[in-house]
Parts: C-alpha cells; sequence; structure tokens
C-alpha cells in the first residue's frame, strides 16, 4: 500500500516538469546529492533556446537583482516535513467556522498550503514590515551551507534568528528585507485563483523595490494601480509631511480577469442609505409615492450637515424603481433623431429637443415610455425629460445605445447609477483605527493598525462577482484583514471567509529592544494576555482582536444574506507528526529497532495525524469534521465522505472493520500503519476496496 509522503510538496521538480513541457530538451536525467537519479535543467540549453544569439556567457538584461537572491528562490522552493495541529481552546466554533487562523512562520505556513488552496485565493492582501530600520523582519534558513549564508550576510553572530532588526547603518539593509519578501510573495502567487488579485501596503522606503519584485513574480503586464492611502498631516517633519502609504495592486491574470467581465465599481457615499430609507417608507406607504415624496424631503432635511447623503437631495420624486430625478432626454452631441412622441395628456407631438431625441427609434422611446422611464410635462410645448434613479434599474430596461453612449461624457453616464470607479488616491486619518481598536481592546495594544472599514470597501470592491471568496492576510498582525471580512459580509450580504497567518512573536523578547511609544503599547497587550491568562505572544493578540470584533460585529445591523461566521479555527505549525524515521528508514540503528514500532511521535493525537493527512491530500482545511464509533473504533469524516480516517494504534482493525468502512464508499480512506490486526489484513485491505468501492483511493501512515 502506498504511503502518504506526509511534507510539503517539492515545488522544485513541478518547476522541472513545467519547463520539459515547454522546452523537453532543455531537461535531462542527472545524478543528484544524495546518488539518486532526478530530473534536472540543463540551464546553458534553456538559455539558448530562450534567445536567438548564441550565448557565450552572461549577457545584460534588465533586472533586479541582490546577493541572495538564488537563496531566497531556493527557499521558496524546498519542502518541510512539517504539519499544522489543531487547537480547538484557542478556536472559536471549530466545528462550523469556514475562517482559519494559522499561528506560526508564514513562509512555511504558505508552503504547507500549497496544495490545499492552489489556485483558490481571490484576494490576498498583506501589510508586511516596513523596513524602516526599526522595525524587525523575518530571517530565514537557507538552504546554503553556515559558510556560504555569513560570506553573503556579512553577519556571523545573528545567523539563524527568526526575527531581527534591520537598521539603515547595516550593510544589507535592502538585502534583508528582499530576501525576505521575495519567497513569500512567490508562493502567494500560486495559491491566487486565475482572477486572483494581490494587494500589498508599502511605504517610501521598499515601494520601488517592492514594485520591480512584484513585475518580476506577477509580471509588469499584470500590474493593476498603485493606491495613495493618505492618513493625515505630520507636523514635525523636516522638509515635506509624509502622511501616506501606497497600495500596489497586482492581478495573477490580467486578462483573465477582463475577459471574466469583472468591473468594479463601489456605492457613491450616501445612496446606501437613501435606499433604505425609501424600502422603509414603501412598507409604510405602499404605491402612495406623493406621500413617499413629501416624508423623504423631509428626511433630507432633517439629516445632519455634512452628512454624505445631504448632496442627493435631488432624487425627492419616488416611484416604484426608488428615488429619482429628471435628466435631459437629448440625443448627447446634437444631431440625434427627430421623430413625434405623442404626449398623454393633450394628443399632440411634443417639442423635439434642439439636438434629437436621445432614442434612436420611436419603438425604444415608447418601450422607455411602458417601463415608466419617461416623465411627460403638463403638456406638449416641452419636452418630456428622463428618470434618472438612485440604483440601476433592472437589466431589461436598460436601452443597449452604443452610438448614443459613445458621445456621453464621463461626468454624464455616472450620473445615472449611483456607483462610482475608485480613485487611486482616498484619504482616512490613520487615528481613526487606533481610536477603534483601543476601545474595541480596552488599550492600545497595535500602534499603528490599518482601517478595517477601509479594507472591507476595498474587498466588496474587488470582488464584484464573487460572494463566497477567499481572502488571505499572512503577516496577519493586529488581524485587521479578519474584522475587514466579517464587515464587508455583514454590510453587503457576502460570506467571504479569511485565512491568516500570524507569528507567534514573544512579546517579553520584543519588550526588550523597544523605546517609547511602541514599549507602551507592547506593555499594554503583556498586561491584556495576563489578564485573560493567555500565553505572552503577539498572536494570542490578534486571536482575541478576532474574538472581539466577531462579538462586536454581531451586534450591529447585519445583511440578511450573511450566515454570520465570526469563528475562527486555529492551526499551529510544528514539527511533523511522524518520527524521523519515517522520513529516513534506512539511517535507522538497527539496533534499536524496538524503539520504533511506530512511526508517530508519542505526543500526537488523532486530530493532529488527520490534519497532517489533510495537508498531504490537498484537502480544504476548513471542512466540517465529524467523528464516528464503527465497531468500536473511533473514524473521522471529512466533509461527510471526502475523506475516512481511522488512526486506531492497538491492531484492531480487521477485515470486518475494513469491509463496513468500504459500504460507505468514501472518496479516499486512510490507516494507521501499525493499527492492522496483522499483514494479511493489511495485505487485502486494497482489495476490499476494489470490491466494494472501487473509487476509493487508499493510504496509510
Amino acid at each position: 500500500m502506498d504511503k502518504l509522503k506526509m511534507h510539503s510538496p517539492n515545488l522544485t521538480q513541478d518547476n522541472i516538469a513545467r519547463i520539459r513541457d515547454l522546452f523537453p530538451g532543455c531537461v535531462t536525467e542527472a545524478k543528484g546529492e544524495d546518488g539518486n537519479v532526478k530530473l534536472t535543467v540543463d540551464f546553458d540549453q534553456l538559455r539558448q533556446e530562450l534567445t536567438d544569439s548564441i550565448i557565450e556567457g552572461p549577457q545584460e538584461r534588465y533586472h533586479l537583482n541582490w546577493p541572495g537572491k538564488r537563496e531566497a528562490l531556493l527557499t521558496a522552493n524546498a519542502p518541510i516535513a512539517k504539519t499544522l495541529r489543531p487547537c480547538r481552546d484557542e478556536s472559536v466554533d471549530f466545528d462550523t467556522t469556514k475562517n482559519l487562523f494559522i499561528e506560526g512562520d508564514n513562509l512555511e505556513a504558505l508552503k504547507l498550503m500549497q496544495e490545499n488552496y492552489l489556485g483558490q485565493v481571490k484576494l490576498i492582501y498583506i501589510d508586511p514590515p516596513y523596513n524602516t530600520g526599526k522595525d524587525f523582519i523575518y530571517r530565514d534558513n537557507f538552504t546554503a551551507t553556515r559558510e556560504a549564508f555569513e560570506k553573503v550576510s556579512g553577519d556571523r553572530n545573528q545567523e539563524g534568528g527568526r526575527l531581527v532588526s534591520n537598521p539603515e547603518t547595516r550593510g544589507r539593509f535592502h538585502t534583508d528585507w528582499l530576501n525576505m519578501i521575495y519567497p513569500r510573495l512567490t508562493l502567494a502567487k500560486r495559491l491566487l485563483s486565475d482572477d486572483g488579485l494581490i494587494l500589498i501596503s508599502i511605504d517610501d522606503a521598499e515601494q520601488a523595490s517592492l514594485r520591480r519584485i512584484c513585475d518580476q513574480i506577477f509580471g509588469e503586464q499584470n500590474f493593476v494601480s498603485q493606491l495613495v492611502w493618505e492618513k493625515g498631516r505630520k507636523n514635525d517633519a523636516k522638509y515635506f509631511s509624509i502622511g501616506h502609504e501606497y497600495m500596489l495592486v497586482y492581478a495573477k491574470d490580467v486578462v483573465f480577469l477582463r475577459g471574466r467581465g469583472e468591473v468594479w465599481r463601489e456605492e457613491k457615499p450616501g445612496a446606501r442609505e437613501i435606499w433604505s430609507e425609501f424600502l422603509r417608507l414603501q412598507k409604510i406607504h405602499g404605491e402612495d409615492y406623493a406621500a413617499m415624496e413629501s416624508a423623504i424631503s423631509q428626511w433630507y432635511s432633517d439629516l445632519p450637515k455634512g452628512h454624505p447623503s445631504k448632496k442627493w437631495a435631488r432624487y425627492k420624486r419616488v416611484d416604484k424603481n426608488g428615488p429619482w430625478r429628471d435628466r435631459d432626454i437629448s440625443w448627447p452631441g446634437g444631431d440625434g433623431p427627430r421623430y413625434d412622441v405623442i404626449h398623454p395628456e393633450t394628443k399632440q407631438p411634443c417639442v423635439v429637443p434642439e439636438a434629437g431625441w436621445r432614442y434612436s427609434t420611436p419603438e425604444e422611446m415608447q418601450r422607455q415610455i411602458k417601463l415608466g422611464l419617461v416623465e411627460f410635462r403638463q403638456d406638449h410645448t416641452e419636452p418630456p425629460f428622463r428618470k434618472a434613479h438612485i440604483r440601476p434599474i433592472p437589466d431589461e430596461a436598460i436601452e443597449d445605445q452604443t452610438d448614443a453612449d459613445e458621445d456621453v461624457s464621463e461626468e454624464d453616464a455616472d450620473a445615472e447609477l449611483a456607483t462610482q470607479v475608485r480613485g487611486s488616491y482616498f484619504y482616512k486619518q490613520s487615528q481613526v483605527a487606533v481610536k477603534y481598536l483601543r476601545k474595541l481592546m480596552g488599550a492600545k495594544v497595535f500602534s499603528n493598525p490599518k482601517d478595517h472599514e477601509e479594507l472591507a470597501r476595498l474587498i466588496e470592491y474587488m470582488t464584484p462577482l464573487d460572494r463566497e471568496a477567499i481572502i488571505m492576510d499572512f503577516f496577519a498582525g493586529s488581524g485587521t484583514t479578519a474584522e475587514a471580512v466579517m464587515r464587508a459580509n455583514a454590510v453587503y450580504g457576502t460570506n467571504h471567509r479569511f485565512i491568516l497567518v500570524q507569528l507567534p512573536e514573544n512579546l517579553e523578547d520584543a519588550l526588550a529592544s523597544t523605546t517609547g511609544t511602541a514599549k507602551k503599547t507592547v506593555q499594554s497587550a503583556i498586561k491584556l494576555l495576563t489578564k485573560n491568562a493567555r500565553p505572552l505572544l503577539l498572536s494570542e493578540v490578534t486571536k482575541e482582536r478576532i474574538r472581539r470584533a466577531g462579538a462586536a460585529t454581531l451586534k450591529d445591523s447585519l445583511h440578511e444574506q450573511w450566515k454570520k461566521d465570526v469563528g475562527f479555527r486555529v492551526l499551529k505549525v510544528d514539527t511533523s507528526n511522524m518520527a524521523d524515521v519515517y522520513y529516513s528508514p534506512d539511517a535507522l540503528d538497527k539496533a534499536k529497532l524496538e524503539l520504533f514500532v511506530d512511526n508517530i511521535k508519542p505526543d500526537r493525537t488523532p486530530e493532529d495525524l488527520l490534519f497532517q493527512v489533510m495537508l498531504d491530500w490537498g484537502v480544504d482545511l476548513s471542512l466540517p469534521i465529524s467523528k464516528q464509533i464503527i465497531q468500536g473504533k473511533d473514524v473521522f469524516f471529512i466533509d461527510e465522505n471526502s475523506l475516512a480516517a481511522c488512526f486506531d494504534a492497538n491492531s484492531g482493525v480487521d477485515e470486518d472493520f475494513v469491509k463496513e468502512l468500504a459500504k460507505r464508499q468514501p472518496l479516499r480512506v486512510v490507516f494507521r500503519d501499525a493499527g492492522f490486526k496483522d499483514s494479511a489484513v493489511k495485505i487485502n485491505v486494497e482489495q476490499i476496496f476494489k470490491l466494494l468501492s472501487p473509487a476509493t483511493e487508499v493510504k496509510c501512515i
């Protein structure tokens, strides 16, 4: 019986296979360092394939390079023998939630999720360390000799540390940051769906470098926009007040995105409130539009000064399609068609506008009249006018007027709908998010959190065709992305789910290396965790924020289509559940064979094993899990019958049990190697499934 490999995929071999598909002559067989024959790339031949001139040596080309770049890419591709262990005690609604919170190094987490979420993530938002010289950045151990690493880094003393400061006086100021971000973005791209997008916050220090890295990883042609988020003036600046940050937006495949027909629009400020008031008045007055018009006029008048709905006061007429105002009915640009339009009361032809009618044919004009989208004046001496509603009317009521719309100005066309394209510049004072989070947490536990309401708007704006998208953030920090997803769902009726990753940084260590305001923030976080009897880790503060944000969201007005999922399933990056003998049986000292009767570490639970199997088989880690007892043995079922797992370790798995399990015809089934009653049962397992459930894939650990 085949065994599960129980480690993340070897992406190097996958990349070689892709090269072989494109250039078969550039992939050959050769012995590796371990003496085994494997596929490898003939790079000289590959370089020749990619040029129309003879290759004799390195060629000049436009690219971004830095010390350690190749090692960083090797780090992204190299497999790791680690796993994700579930933690029910720290989770919220573990059995039912679709959201994930992964605690651990994000590079390792991204590696582990490659098969589970390959091509499935719609939107990734990250807010990585900005490399200001004071922030902490990740230091990854590359697959290279210690001497080689130290030669490149020029730093022998701090090799191998998880987080290190990066002062500007350091010779590797940019290099360290680039080596940190490059492998993570490389792995992130593989998780994006074909219509997926990545949104990255950054400041001036690394904006230029990040833009060029993203051009290399995602392709320059897939650049969408560079947003500028203005957060407020800093009067203590010496030259210019730099109160803005950037947000780079890249698509996985912008051509595919356009082909999907996505059009990004957002509601104009104040429009939602007017529509809600219309729906309220409709329940009271029914089809008495005069009463509704009187009431909505009073509503406009009662709004406080500065309210965004005030500027919509022109939309005070009401019909079955909602609030509306009058619009010109003449052909834009002049020289429009001229025909008779009979006034319904006087039965005389209405005066034709000087520029001609807006609608190209009498038939289309009559269709618009029947739909109630043309309003006649008191008599025929003046032309009627069009109705412009605050919300788009049904598709069947919209005329396909290609010729006429070509001459419509942007302002004119935009006024017909209560939506708009976002600009690349927007303003939101940073202290709004700081004050909100301080109130939510009862203390200032994060120095510079992002605004969850702005991020919620962006999520809705960038996912117009998706109602249940996966949103990922592998620099979770304050947990803003999780609250933004919940907020977007609650307001817009979507059911997006989030996957967050956060490093369990030790706050006591951070306290020793910070000063001033930052030190006070860390002290507040430690006090909060101590009060709640939680470990003093940054990830614990993040989880506490998500718990409180979920509870707060449920107290607000909620969209009826939202399923109200404010939970999250906590998974922690840890060493593999499998003992070393599982990965290298040939290295086992035969004299100690009796010590390794079982190849699973003694401190691991059946649920630990289940999640490593889910990782190995590429199963969605948020699928519902149930446990049933079959013939006295615990059996886990994932998503009813997607996967069945029995990790019985008492040699109690016999043929009767296997037959009972096979009758349920699971898509996949996995057993513990040490759980079979004897060798005969293990040999017959596959035959039993071939007979009773031939579609089932059978493996063991």
